[in-house]
């Protein structure tokens, strides 16, 4: 298993903390994910590709750093 963490600097509310953990969730591989609000970081573990998931958090409306 792996673990994925990503700088998401728009992160503002808790809405946008739920709109990314449930895009991200839709992934394939993903097994976790954790949005921590105070650092604007994802923390994704399994075996998702990456670029699957910078689109996931695309289609959430934000964009990785």
């Amino acid at each position: 298993m792996n673990q994925l963490v990503l700088s998401v600097p728009n992160i503002s509310c808790g809405r946008c903390v739920e709109a990314i953990r449930e895009e991200v969730g839709l992934v394939a591989g993903v097994r976790a994910v954790e949005v921590d609000l105070a650092t604007r970081t994802v923390r994704v573990d399994g075996d998702a590709d990456p670029a699957a998931v910078r689109a996931a958090i695309g289609e959430a409306g934000h964009q990785v750093a």
